[in-house]
């Protein structure tokens, strides 16, 4: 995967969470697989609404759906929300080594003065 398409899925994820529900939804999937109808009666949400959530979270790749039985159950995938999460650091640790470099000049400076 290259870095375009590694920055635009990691943007569509980023701007899937920025919703609450989308949130709380992935968090309660993220406890145990659960059905829409499931997710609709522990939400505030109409179940059609959960529908849609459901929806644009397998869409960007971080839910999947398992048929069990007569029920469609939706399982939490890893793969992105690591992907995020390494790329999240990623970030961090450069402005860590950004700052320290800020801070070392700031103290060389001060004892000069």
């Amino acid at each position: 995967m290259t870095g375009t398409n590694l920055t635009s899925d990691l943007t569509a994820v980023c701007s899937a969470l920025g919703d609450p529900t989308r949130w709380e939804i992935l968090s309660r999937l993220g406890e145990q697989a659960m059905s829409a109808s499931a997710l609709a009666r522990v939400l505030p949400v109409s179940r059609q609404a959960i529908a849609k959530h459901l929806d644009l979270l397998t869409d960007v790749g971080l839910i999947t759906n398992e048929r069990r039985g007569r029920e469609v159950v939706h399982l939490v995938i890893g793969a992105k929300l690591n992907a995020l999460g390494h790329e999240l650091e990623r970030l961090g640790n450069a402005w860590d080594t950004r700052l320290r470099a800020i801070k070392e000049l700031a103290e060389e400076s001060a004892a000069d003065s």
